[in-house]
């Protein structure tokens, strides 16, 4: 703290000219300068609270809305090298970004219905394994039985008193349809918005960063244009990261599923491989697929070595892949990710332990170069 800064709170707090201030200083005496200045931190303390809350209610009460701008702006980064290689041809921007949105989108579709066929494919052969899992529901409905008689010989079931009236509430089916449907139509409304946005994140990326730096103060613009730019290299990052990974855990995945003779084996292990990104919930996700398809085996190693296989792949991914690729751009510490996870899935489920650790990064390197803030983003980083 400068010496003129108590100064400059005590001229703000009393109403005066400096040089009043000054003069007045000696007259207040140390305590009561003391005084002024942690009245003056509390204060401050009380407004970075309240900014605190007001941004996270609208981040709670724009959940739709905020969701779809972020999974926007990553996919406009993930698109954006391919956009600018084609640009190197002399290719318009805008028709460069139609072409690699057109691809992007066939290849999603041929990907889908790809998926589609082997899920139908798969669903046909589930009649093999009707045996194998009405023999493990049965198991399951006997332990309940027996627990359920055990429960009632030692806590028998009063009769119920003949004169109580039961009453049973009917179910508006048509209310909880309407609501369902209502909720699935916001979704799919704000869903269809993301190519738009992206066509227009990648055709207008220049001027949406130069009229964003311009919206701050002459003496500020070189600190937002330097900050925006290590956003933007740091969401390269994160995203290039994590694709390396995805294909690193798919194709060993792939090699083993299909060592196994685990069926739909390059289906199962991509499926497996990427879903095991997903922060903490990942490592039981990318177990559902392969185990499902694995109920048909009459003996438990090939279960084994799934479940052995993905917990291996995604402790190795954690431990060492994610430090080595990503640890150097994200800067964040094991407590600030985890209370982020926490937080962000809170606010927005699954959306937010998605979103949650770009999100962070993006706030401390925000944060890094606010003054006011830095001591947050200290804490927040390794």
């Amino acid at each position: 703290m400068s010496p003129h800064e108590p100064q400059g709170k005590l001229t703000e707090m009393l109403g005066v000219e400096p040089e009043q201030a000054g003069e007045l200083r000696p007259l207040l005496g140390a305590s009561a300068a003391r005084h002024i200045e942690r009245s003056t931190g509390t204060q401050a303390a009380a407004n970075v609270l309240l900014a605190t809350i007001a941004v996270f209610a609208v981040a709670y009460l724009a959940k739709l809305v905020l969701v779809t701008l972020l999974l926007s702006v990553l996919l406009a980064f993930m698109l954006e090298p391919a956009v600018s290689l084609l640009e190197r041809t002399r290719m318009p921007r805008a028709v460069a970004t139609g072409i690699v949105m057109l691809v992007i989108a066939i290849l999603l579709y041929l990907g889908g219905y790809y998926i589609y066929g082997k899920t139908m494919a798969f669903i046909d052969e589930l009649p093999k394994y009707s045996q194998k899992v009405r023999k493990i529901a049965d198991e399951y409905r006997e332990k309940a039985k027996k627990l359920e008689q055990t429960t009632a010989s030692v806590a028998p079931v009063p009769p119920p008193d003949k004169n109580t009236v039961k009453v049973q509430q009917e179910t508006n089916w048509t209310e909880y349809v309407t609501g369902s449907l209502g909720s699935v139509t916001e979704t799919v409304l704000a869903v269809s918005f993301i190519p738009f946005l992206v066509f227009f994140m990648l055709t207008w990326q220049e001027h949406v960063r130069a009229a964003t730096v311009m919206l701050f103060k002459m003496e500020n613009r070189n600190t937002a244009y330097v900050t925006l730019g290590r956003i933007s290299k740091m969401i390269k990052a994160f995203m290039l990261g994590n694709l390396l990974i995805g294909l690193f855990t798919s194709v060993l995945s792939i090699i083993v599923f299909f060592l196994i003779g685990l069926p739909n084996a390059f289906v199962l292990g991509f499926l497996s491989g990427f879903l095991s990104l997903v922060p903490y919930l990942g490592v039981v996700l990318a177990m559902v697929p392969p185990l499902i398809a694995a109920l048909g085996q009459e003996t438990t190693p090939e279960i084994l070595v799934i479940v052995l296989t993905i917990l291996g792949l995604h402790l190795f991914a954690i431990n060492v892949l994610y430090p080595k690729v990503l640890g150097r751009r994200l800067q964040l510490n094991p407590l600030a990710v985890t209370i982020a996870l926490l937080l962000w899935g809170w606010l927005w489920g699954a959306w937010g332990l998605i979103l949650a650790i770009p999100l962070t990064a993006a706030m401390k390197i925000l944060f890094d170069h606010i003054e006011a803030l830095q001591p947050y983003g200290a804490w927040m980083g390794e």
